[in-house]
């Protein structure tokens, strides 16, 4: 993996640091506002291209991605690969407090479309992979063959070594070492550092 690919890749989003609540109830130090990076498409396109082709040889029939960026990812990669597209949405249920607090529902239109079809399910960033998880099990719920997990960028290995753990590949078009921490464990709640929850609706 190039680093100056990773580099490229970095310059488009906008880095804050601080002390973070993610969706999946990890605690990281690192955002990356990613709410840009689809406005001007162009900008994109070779990180859009070369996932595309890393993806190719899956023989998928569906890219499926969560809204919000993971479906517009979805939506690009499917018409460069000339397959169907379709997206998952977000529940946050559960602990507010604890890990794996989000869902991802299928909307109804899709749920036929994708029963017994090979899916490859893609985001913008995957950390911990609360997103692609949620969406893959939403998938397979309604008979959907998730093939591979994909992302622009992968930050860390605790998302990567959930779907090894499942069987499933992981693609990326850039890698970023990434710090992800419990709860109880999290050096910056031991030194006082005040907590943003990004995953709050």
């Amino acid at each position: 993996m190039s680093a100056d690919l990773t580099a490229a890749f970095l310059e488009l989003v906008t880095a804050r640091r601080g002390h973070f609540r993610l969706e999946s109830g990890h605690h990281g130090e690192l955002w990356l506002e990613l709410d840009s990076l689809f406005a001007e498409p162009r900008r994109i396109d070779p990180f859009v291209d070369a996932l595309a082709a890393a993806l190719a040889g899956y023989r998928a029939q569906v890219i499926c991605g969560p809204l919000l960026g993971g479906a517009f990812l979805a939506q690009l990669l499917a018409r460069s690969l000339g397959v169907e597209f379709c997206f998952t949405e977000r529940a946050m249920t559960g602990d507010q407090h604890g890990l794996w607090r989000a869902s991802y529902r299928l909307p109804p239109a899709s749920h036929t479309r994708v029963r017994g079809r090979r899916v490859a399910i893609v985001d913008d960033v995957m950390s911990a992979g609360s997103a692609l998880r949620g969406t893959d099990a939403a998938l397979r719920e309604h008979g959907a063959q998730p093939v591979v997990a994909a992302a622009l960028l992968v930050l860390g290995t605790t998302g990567a070594h959930h779907f090894a753990e499942c069987g499933v590949p992981v693609e990326a078009v850039a890698r970023e070492q990434y710090a992800l921490w419990l709860p109880a464990s999290c050096p910056l709640c031991a030194a006082g550092v005040p907590l943003e929850d990004l995953a709050t609706p």
